[in-house]
C-alpha cells in the first residue's frame, strides 16, 4: 500500500492513501451546465483568462511557455496515451513542492505524477497563491490518471485526469510545519455556495485558508472547475482543479 508523508496528520495520511489506491475506482463528474453556480462571462472575457489560454494552447506552445516560465520539468517517457503533451515536474513552483501521496522513490516513474503542459502553466500561477499564503509543499491525489468513462475530444486525446488536465489538491503543508488538509479541515456541506457573497461561512481556520486559495484562484480564472467538498461526496477529502479546452465558463462549487 502506498505511504504519504509522515508529517500529515493520520487521519489525512489515510485519506491520502485510499485516494491514490482508488484513484481509478471513483469517477469524477464535473458540474455540468445546470449547475448554479457557473458563471458565464461575455466570449471576449473568458478568451483573456489563464485557464482558457492555456487549455487552448497547441502542444509547441504550452511547452514553450512552461520552457520560457523556467518550469522544471522532463517529458513523461514513455507518453501515457491520450496526453498530449505530457511532462513530469522535477523542482518546486514558486518554492512550492508539488508530489503525490506515494512514497519519494516511487514518484520518479509514478503515472500519478504525469500532467499535460498546459495544466501546469495553470499550477505555475497557483503556487503564486500559494506562496503568498506561505504553503511550500502540496500533496495531491492524483493529476494523470487512466481512462475509465471520461470524454475524448474529435483527434482523441482525453479530458480530464485521463488527457492530465485536472489536479486533486489534498493537502499542503506551511511553512511553520502546520498542515491544511481538505478532509479533515474542510467539512462537507454538500450544496452550499463556496465563493462570492452568501457563500457558507467555514468555522474551522484553516478550512477557511483552504476556501480562500480556492477562490483566489476562481477569481483569477486559473481553472474552469474548482470542485470541493460542498459538490459531492466523491470531492469531500480534496478540492479537483481542471483546465477544459474550448470552455467558456467557470464553476467553484
Amino acid at each position: 500500500m502506498p505511504t504519504v508523508p509522515h508529517a500529515l496528520p493520520a487521519p489525512t495520511r489515510l485519506l491520502a492513501v485510499a485516494a491514490v489506491v482508488g484513484a481509478g475506482l471513483v469517477a469524477h463528474t464535473p458540474a455540468d451546465a445546470g449547475n448554479r453556480y457557473m458563471e458565464i462571462p461575455s466570449e471576449a472575457e473568458a478568451k483573456r483568462s489563464p485557464a482558457y489560454i492555456y487549455a487552448n494552447m497547441t502542444n509547441d506552445e504550452a511547452l514553450h511557455e512552461v520552457k520560457r516560465r523556467g518550469i522544471p520539468f522532463k517529458p513523461a517517457v514513455p507518453p501515457p496515451p491520450g496526453v498530449r503533451a505530457p511532462i513530469r515536474l522535477t523542482g518546486k513552483l514558486h518554492g512550492v513542492w508539488i508530489h503525490s501521496a506515494l512514497p519519494p522513490e516511487k514518484r520518479a516513474d509514478s503515472i500519478f505524477e504525469i500532467l499535460d503542459a498546459r495544466l501546469a502553466l495553470a499550477l505555475d500561477d497557483f503556487c503564486r497563491i500559494l506562496a503568498a499564503h506561505d504553503i511550500v509543499e502540496v500533496v495531491h491525489f492524483t493529476m494523470y490518471r487512466p481512462p475509465r468513462d471520461e470524454p475524448m475530444d474529435a483527434d482523441g486525446n482525453w479530458f480530464r485526469h485521463p488527457g492530465g488536465l485536472a489536479f486533486d489538491f489534498g493537502a499542503a503543508k506551511k511553512r511553520n510545519g502546520q498542515w491544511l488538509a481538505v478532509g479533515p479541515h474542510w467539512i462537507e456541506q454538500i450544496g452550499a455556495k463556496t465563493c462570492g457573497q452568501r457563500a457558507r461561512r467555514i468555522e474551522n481556520r484553516k478550512g477557511r485558508e483552504l476556501r480562500s486559495i480556492v477562490c483566489e484562484a476562481y477569481d483569477q480564472r486559473l481553472f474552469h472547475y474548482s470542485l470541493t467538498p460542498h459538490y459531492d461526496a466523491p470531492h469531500a477529502d480534496h478540492l479537483h482543479l481542471e483546465l477544459r479546452p474550448d470552455t467558456k465558463w467557470f464553476v467553484a462549487h
